[in-house]
């Protein structure tokens, strides 16, 4: 992981008495948003604040959030479907839409009322134009802008808590150690709490890859789909053995958040619901987290929306 990590402080852990004021004005902001209005007495206790990937069980989804007709995110129904599946994160995608910069700053302080913790995933070069037809909007492929700009918001915002890449390990040639050193220095320099986790596949992450590339990650979004014997969405009894061996190749020393395919896959097909129930089941007891790709519609996702919300009972 990072190197300087053990140095990071977090909004939701005690604070060391040497702590920068920027960060305990930032930590005063975020108890604000929490409570709703500084006046609030509560007793404010460690247990209260367990939104970094870190400190908790990571259960939630990603992607596939629900839409009023004009195309804007219906953060209400969001919300509700969310706490309805026992979910206590959700993985914002940037993508499709030029609007869904300016939602995500509409959720985080309905999501953070709702202690919920949010990722952002933005999309690689080899999913925005010229290649595709969208960009992750306003910043496109400057990531090192967006790390600037996430990191600001996760000052105001602490339950913003990391961001990831969709495809990062198919885009090595443009997100190289170097480039990504240079990301991850606009973030230690504005809130280096927040965790950068990129979605990256069990075949492209190797041995030179974790060694090259381990200490600048805070985690891994790993997309199970029993690519250890081919690839498909019908397999799950090899969730132990991949995770297991991505642990290994990391020493043990990097997260690993499964990802799992509730929606169908381009190549591989679509998932059974036992599939979906199999996975989640072994991913909470192998893995730091598990994600749901993409977030169920409880009408047309029924069973599978009810699968989800059995398996995150207990979050």
């Amino acid at each position: 992981m990072k190197s300087n990590k053990i140095t990071r402080i977090s909004f939701f852990t005690p604070v060391s008495s040497g702590t920068v004021a920027t960060a305990i004005a930032s930590l005063l902001v975020g108890y604000c948003l929490f409570f709703s209005s500084c006046g609030s007495t509560e007793k404010l206790s460690e247990d209260t604040f367990k939104f970094s990937p870190e400190q908790r069980m990571v259960l939630g989804t990603y992607a596939g959030l629900p839409k009023l007709s004009n195309g804007r995110a219906d953060l209400d129904k969001l919300i509700e479907q969310l706490k309805d599946l026992n979910a206590n994160t959700y993985n914002w995608l940037i993508w499709q839409n030029e609007n869904d910069w300016d939602d995500l700053k509409l959720f985080l302080p309905m999501a953070l009322k709702n202690r919920i913790a949010v990722w952002v995933s933005l999309v690689p070069p080899s999913e925005s134009k010229p290649k595709a037809k969208w960009n992750s909007e306003p910043f496109g492929t400057d990531y090192i802008r967006w790390s600037e700009e996430i990191a600001k918001l996760s000052v105001n915002y602490p339950n913003l808590v990391a961001f990831s890449i969709d495809d990062f390990v198919h885009n090595l040639t443009f997100y190289t150690p170097e480039y990504v050193k240079k990301m991850m220095n606009e973030i230690d320099k504005i809130n280096p709490s927040l965790q950068f986790i990129p979605c990256s596949y069990y075949r492209q992450i190797t041995a030179d890859f974790a060694q090259k590339y381990a200490p600048l990650l805070d985690g891994i979004l790993f997309p199970y789909r029993a690519e250890s014997e081919g690839g498909n969405l019908q397999n799950a009894e090899l969730v132990e053995q991949e995770i297991a061996k991505l642990r290994s190749l990391f020493k043990g020393q990097m997260p690993i958040y499964i990802d799992v395919y509730l929606t169908a896959h381009s190549r591989l097909g679509a998932s059974t619901p036992s599939y979906v129930e199999e996975v989640i089941r072994s991913g909470r007891e192998h893995a730091d987290g598990v994600l749901i790709y993409k977030h169920p519609d409880p009408v047309n996702d029924a069973e599978k929306y009810q699968i989800v919300k059995t398996g995150f009972v207990n979050n």
